[in-house]
């Protein structure tokens, strides 16, 4: 682009940003598969090396297609630097592990996806790393959970699966006030509805498995912050122990990202549709949907967030049994626990994101048994619900 990246628009910045045309011209971004690269000298090679010689060394850290998609995602984030991971838990993982040692601690909201989860509670004490589990939606508890050895506080925003919003301004400024970093999950807002990192955020991460790529393709994960914390934490960590994504998956998530704003926006209006039905329908007991009046977090939503979700929550009346009637009645959502596809994706939280949790513990984040998460496709919003209510009719 002639222009600087920040001059253009989101939309644009997702088409241009980022691409490296080899002597060819190619349109598209290349695609370069291979394993390591060539130098014209020992001395080249030495200063490749040394870092004094810019250009790539490895594909196991340094990929020109791999560069191309960290690019896009940095000037769409607002970041300094990015590193791309093979999925969205090894970002996470990545993101939460590297810049910590034994003795440190870390504070994090108690609603995460089961797999963050086991990060957290079961995953860092092995290491010597002490964490803490909060209620993400009060301050005070974040403030009290403070210890002088606090060095990460993590959290997702919306929730998984009950689409709580954090007040993530606010506790970026407890974390930073006892000398810790914030570290966001933005996959249930993205890129295009969210910005963690003038927000107050340190740290930024998306399983790109969802709404990035849209398309049920591939895996793919990033962590996006400032070029010292990727410097001192991520790139070497990365570099040492290998949780590389594939040249392939970044080229795929870079064609992914050129219709990421089109689809997240067509999807969120038809969420907004589907929620305004459901909110309406006498077999559900409770709504919850991001945009909504009744959200309970309905002004902080308007605060930080530029939209509302692609993703409805929903409990029916009858717990399990009626949950899993609705499911196998559906003809057009498919049964998934991933989301942010262009297909319509519905799962049930208690048996599948979340089994591992305690019944009480599941209750605790307002997981019952009836709860219901609704990914909204690319589908005609008045399909849907002419399938969502045919089977609750059923239930």
């Amino acid at each position: 682009m002639s222009k600087s990246s920040a001059a253009y628009r989101p939309e644009t910045r997702l088409v241009h940003s980022g691409t490296l045309r080899s002597q060819y011209g190619e349109t598209s971004e290349a695609l370069f598969l291979t394993q390591g690269y060539v130098y014209a000298s020992a001395e080249e090679c030495e200063a490749r090396f040394k870092g004094e010689d810019p250009g790539f060394i490895y594909s196991r850290y340094s990929n020109p297609t791999i560069a191309m998609f960290e690019r896009r995602m940095i000037e769409l984030e607002g970041a300094e630097a990015a590193r791309s991971a093979a999925t969205g838990m090894a970002a996470v993982t990545t993101a939460i592990l590297a810049p910590l040692k034994a003795g440190d601690h870390v504070v994090a909201s108690r609603a995460l996806f089961g797999s963050c989860l086991y990060v957290i509670q079961d995953l860092l004490p092995r290491y010597g790393i002490e964490a803490t589990l909060v209620d993400g939606l009060d301050l005070d508890q974040w403030q009290r959970a403070l210890k002088p050895n606090t060095k990460t506080f993590f959290l997702e925003s919306p929730t998984n699966p009950t689409l709580d919003v954090l007040d993530i301004p606010s506790i970026a400024e407890i974390a930073h006030k006892g000398g810790a970093r914030l570290v966001v999950d933005n996959v249930f807002a993205t890129p295009i509805w969210q910005s963690p990192l003038a927000l107050g955020a340190d740290v930024v991460v998306y399983s790109a498995t969802k709404h990035i790529d849209g398309q049920g393709r591939c895996l793919g994960g990033i962590i996006l912050s400032s070029e010292a914390f990727i410097a001192e934490h991520i790139h070497n960590f990365m570099r040492q122990t290998g949780p590389s994504i594939s040249p392939f998956n970044a080229w795929v998530l870079l064609k992914g990202l050129e219709t990421l704003g089109v689809r997240v926006r067509a999807q969120t209006d038809t969420a907004a549709r589907i929620a305004e039905v459901l909110a309406r329908h006498p077999k559900i007991s409770r709504l919850v949907y991001p945009g909504r009046a009744d959200h309970p977090q309905a002004a902080l939503v308007k605060k930080q967030m530029r939209g509302g979700s692609t993703l409805v929550g929903f409990e029916v009346k009858g717990g399990k049994a009626a949950a899993f009637r609705v499911l196998n009645e559906l003809k057009l959502a498919k049964i998934s626990n991933n989301l942010g596809d262009a297909k319509s994706l519905v799962t049930h939280p208690a048996t599948t994101t979340h089994q591992r949790l305690k019944p009480e513990d599941r209750a605790a984040l307002g997981i019952s048994e009836g709860f219901i998460r609704f990914s909204a496709g690319l589908e005609h919003a008045d399909d849907l619900i002419e399938d969502l209510t045919a089977a609750l009719e059923k239930a």
